[in-house]
């Protein structure tokens, strides 16, 4: 694992994406520093910080698209599964080499709320606590472009599809906004997750009876239940997607200063879950 850290790393700061990468998102930052920090005297780094968010939708596609699409273009993946070490150790490797990348300019960051300490008052528990979730959201954001690099063979359809879902998450809140808040609108919803996860499962297994039965019975189930309490599904949608509203664990903390540990927890969760279904991605081709 160590040796594939070591050549993805060298690899992003070989070519310019990690520099790139790095210098965008200090330059970016530094203007919204100089502008809120420095020039209008306001307190909270964090609040600057919070203007980087917009960066992470195209930085963080830049440096996960080739991660996987390339090795599969190339055909070099076939050496990644015939490696002496595991795949779990392979995808780390990667994964780990992006994240470096990720904390390097969150490294810089840790010297700006000290040059506000120096010109007056600094808030620095909450300014380094929010670095912290800044660049935990960037992790979330690169496994799950891991992923969808996983999945295909094109470095430009990967940088795509990572872009379209990560801008997607960053209008969450405006697009839950629109969502009908009725049962019967609850109840469809369901049952369009039910049919997503059989359709995913079918993809992965091939297992057609698998997936009808996770079909049947989820379906059978949802219909049961609007059925004896149709209440359950009103403002269901809402509730269910809004914490997919990945951001916003970290503007609490830039508005209002609280800590969301459950939200913490939840980025931890999907960091875990996208990298085992990157393996599981790259698993099914071994045995195609």
């Amino acid at each position: 694992m160590l040796a594939i850290y070591k050549r993805e790393l060298k690899s992003y700061f070989q070519s310019m994406t990690g520099p790139v990468f790095v210098a965008f998102l200090i330059g970016f930052t530094g203007i919204y520093f100089m502008a809120y920090n420095m020039m209008s005297g306001y307190p909270y780094f964090s609040y600057s910080l919070s203007g980087a968010l917009i960066v992470f939708l195209v930085g963080v596609p830049l440096i996960t698209m080739r991660s996987f699409s390339e090795e599969r273009k190339n055909k070099t993946d076939q050496l990644l599964l015939t490696a002496p070490v595991s795949l779990g150790k392979v995808v780390l490797g990667k994964y780990f080499a992006m994240v470096t990348v990720i904390a390097i300019p969150n490294l810089v960051f840790c010297v700006f709320p000290l040059i506000i300490k120096s010109q007056g008052t600094a808030y620095l528990t909450v300014d380094y606590i929010s670095i912290t979730v800044f660049f935990l959201l960037g992790c979330v954001y690169a496994a799950i472009g891991m992923f969808l690099s996983a999945l295909t063979e094109s470095q430009i359809i990967a940088f795509i599809s990572t872009f379209g879902i990560l801008l997607v998450l960053y209008l969450w809140d405006g697009i839950l906004s629109m969502l009908p808040s009725s049962a019967i609108s609850g109840l469809v919803g369901v049952l369009i997750l039910i049919t997503i996860v059989a359709f995913y499962v079918w993809h992965m297994t091939d297992n057609l009876v698998l997936s009808g039965g996770i079909e049947i019975v989820g379906v059978t189930a949802g219909v049961v239940i609007y059925i004896v309490k149709s209440e359950v599904y009103e403002n269901l949608l809402t509730n269910l997607l809004g914490r997919l509203a990945l951001a916003n664990v970290f503007t609490d903390i830039t508005s209002n200063s609280i800590v969301d540990v459950t939200g913490i927890a939840l980025y931890l969760s999907i960091i875990v879950v996208f990298v085992f279904l990157t393996v599981q991605a790259i698993q099914k081709r071994r045995w195609s």
